[in-house]
C-alpha cells in the first residue's frame, strides 16, 4: 500500500476494491489444476520517500491443464504516485510463459486460454512513496 506522513506503506498485501486476502497457495493449488512455483515480495516496488511504498508481489502459477484465465488488474500502464514530493511505486506487469518457451506479456484485464505447462506471471504494484528525502 502506499506511505503515509506517519507510517510506511504495508508490503505484500492484496489492496483493491474488494478488500480481500491474498489466497493461500496450499489452498489454490488445492481447488485448482494449478502449481505455485512462485509467491515472493517484489523488493524495490514501493515508492521513494521520507516515508516507503509498500512492495507488491510477485506470483507465479503453471497450469497442469488447459483452462481459461481471467486477470482483473490495475496500475500497469500508470504508476501508483507518491505524495508530497515522495516517488512513485512501480507499475504492476502480467505475462504468459508458454510450455513452447514464448513469452507475451498482457495488459491488465485479459481472458486467456492456457495450454498444460502454460505459466502466468504476475507483478503487482508497489505503493507510492510519503515526502522528499
Amino acid at each position: 500500500t502506499g506511505a503515509g506522513p506517519d507510517f510506511d506503506g504495508a508490503s505484500a498485501v492484496h489492496s483493491h476494491m474488494t478488500n480481500s486476502r491474498l489466497t493461500d497457495p496450499e489452498v489454490l493449488e488445492w481447488r485448482f489444476p494449478v502449481l505455485v512455483e512462485g509467491f515472493s515480495i517484489r523488493r524495490g516496488s514501493g515508492g521513494q520517500g521520507r516515508r516507503s511504498g509498500g512492495d507488491g508481489v510477485v506470483r507465479r502459477l503453471r497450469f497442469l491443464r488447459p483452462m481459461t484465465v481471467a486477470i482483473l488488474s490495475n496500475r500497469r500502464r500508470v504508476r501508483p504516485f507518491g505524495l508530497a514530493g515522495g516517488g512513485d511505486g512501480l507499475a504492476g506487469r502480467n505475462r504468459v510463459e508458454r510450455a513452447d518457451g514464448s513469452v507475451t506479456d498482457l495488459p491488465g484485464t485479459v481472458r486467456i486460454e492456457l495450454g498444460e505447462g502454460d505459466s502466468v506471471v504476475i507483478e503487482t504494484p508497489g505503493g507510492g512513496g510519503y515526502g522528499g528525502l
